[in-house]
């Protein structure tokens, strides 16, 4: 059973508002080719504007070609599936600044951040794929996504994600798939394409090309774009959703139209602006709404979905971020999204924190084991043990304690059970610094899966083949 905010009537209403926005209003697609592609599919065309409008009858067919499930996979013998139904976690694809929320300074990140925090990554249990968490800073600008993507490839072994600036950049990640899998990246995808409108209702000039690349090799991609209510959408809730469906909806469109199939992940992540600050609110209540929202209504489409929870407005690893973190993330988690990131920012895309990245690690774990829920039959119902122990007895020594605790209970690895005398003792650690502790002691003993030499030499020369080409 599904956590569910909408009536089906509800879902019905927000899908037909989306269907007129997009034939009445139409988004702003600047790229001839792609506009050409739209036009022969009988969309109408502004030339002038570059505003298509998509009659209902296409959306719908173009949608309905959309492949539903994927997988992405790993240079290793990881992968992940989509349209399993499972929830799985993703760090962030990578932040400008590297927060220390222990002395409540920013800096520019740099490429051992990268490398760090992808090591980190690959170590901890309940993120499912690894992003690159930082953008490195001391690469030419032109080259950071690259540079991110061959850090990806030598330090996990785990499915990966990036931001990707430009066609440019992404003809040489797309060599580096290669190179790792050993296959056409079409077969065995590292990553997928994420895209996100500009809102409201246009498209980039720079990510289209990207995009037509990605689908003509059916490679997977999600549209997620970040409506802010009451700025860059309307100050209802309800508006603010049909207004990401439509922007959504026009990205399946444009992607099946450039290459029928391409698999499709519904990213649904709008946000609300908080009047007060002017700024972006990524911890709201509303943000949690939403999220179940869009679950329903890409649901709808039978597609998976990407939410924005596990996230927080908070500068620091306190009680504000664990509060707000871990409401939107079990609100997305229970009604059924099958992705949760980015994790590891802190505040509003303030930047990244490996210390945040180990307590959201911590977050996710403990929401995955209430997905779990409780498993009754006889066996977990125990009614002989109970028999058997009687009156007045205990549990600890039984058979069946031991064969069931390990699969039963979650154990924490850095909250705090501890007694009070216990905890005194240690000195009565503040949390922050024990989770520096932990993200040190991962970073000095955690052990990627080797990559081939050869791998890693043919990942080298195709980044020095990028700088020589694309610096200039």
């Amino acid at each position: 059973m599904k956590l569910e905010l909408l009536s089906k009537e509800d879902v019905e209403s927000i899908h037909e508002a989306s269907l007129k926005i997009l034939e009445e209003v139409g988004v702003q697609i600047p790229n001839d080719e792609v506009v050409k592609a739209l036009k022969n599919m009988g969309c109408e065309i502004d030339r002038r504007t570059s505003i298509v409008k998509l009659p209902e009858n296409i959306v719908v067919e173009m949608v309905g070609k959309a492949s539903k499930s994927f997988t992405i996979y790993s240079r290793g013998n990881r992968s992940v599936t989509f349209g399993d139904g499972k929830f799985k976690v993703l760090s962030s694809g990578g932040m400008m600044n590297v927060v220390d929320p222990l002395t409540s300074e920013r800096r520019p990140a740099t490429l051992k951040d990268t490398v760090n925090a992808i090591k980190l990554g690959d170590a901890l249990e309940n993120i499912d794929i690894v992003g690159s968490l930082f953008v490195p800073q001391d690469v030419p600008i032109q080259l950071a996504d690259i540079y991110m993507y061959a850090t990806l490839i030598k330090h996990t072994s785990k499915p990966f994600f990036a931001w990707i600036y430009s066609v440019q950049s992404a003809e040489y990640i797309l060599k580096m798939w290669t190179a790792a899998t050993g296959g056409e990246y079409g077969e065995k995808p590292l990553s997928l394409g994420f895209f996100e409108p500009i809102s409201p209702l246009k498209f980039s000039s720079h990510s289209l090309p990207v995009l037509k690349l990605f689908a003509e090799h059916r490679i997977p991609v999600c549209f997620a774009p970040m409506v802010m209510a009451s700025a860059t959408g309307p100050a209802t809730l309800a508006g603010t959703l049909a207004l990401e469906n439509a922007e959504i909806l026009a990205g399946i469109v444009i992607a099946e139209v450039l290459g029928p199939g391409t698999p499709i992940l519904y990213g649904g992540i709008p946000h609300i602006l908080d009047q007060r600050t002017g700024n972006i609110s990524f911890g709201s209540p509303e943000q949690g709404l939403m999220a179940v929202a869009m679950v329903q209504i890409g649901r709808y489409y039978d597609l998976p979905v990407h939410v924005n929870v596990g996230l927080t407005d908070s500068k620091s690893v306190d009680f504000q971020s664990g509060a707000e973190k871990a409401a939107t993330m079990t609100l997305g988690a229970f009604a059924g999204a099958e992705l949760s990131g980015h994790q590891g920012i802190i505040g509003a895309d303030i930047g990244g924190s490996l210390e945040q990245l180990v307590a959201d690690d911590e977050i996710a774990g403990y929401i995955k084991r209430l997905l779990k829920g409780v498993n009754v039959e006889d066996e977990t119902i125990a009614l002989e043990v109970i028999r058997r122990v009687g009156v007045g007895g205990n549990f600890l020594s039984q058979r069946h304690t031991m064969m069931h605790i390990r699969g039963e209970f979650w154990l924490p690895k850095i909250f705090n059970r501890l007694n009070w005398e216990v905890w005194k003792s240690k000195g009565a650690p503040a949390k922050l610094e024990e989770i520096r502790e932990t993200v040190s002691r991962i970073l000095s003993k955690h052990e990627v899966e080797p990559l081939d030499p050869s791998v890693e030499r043919e990942i080298d020369r195709i980044v020095g083949e990028a700088s020589e080409s694309l610096i200039r």
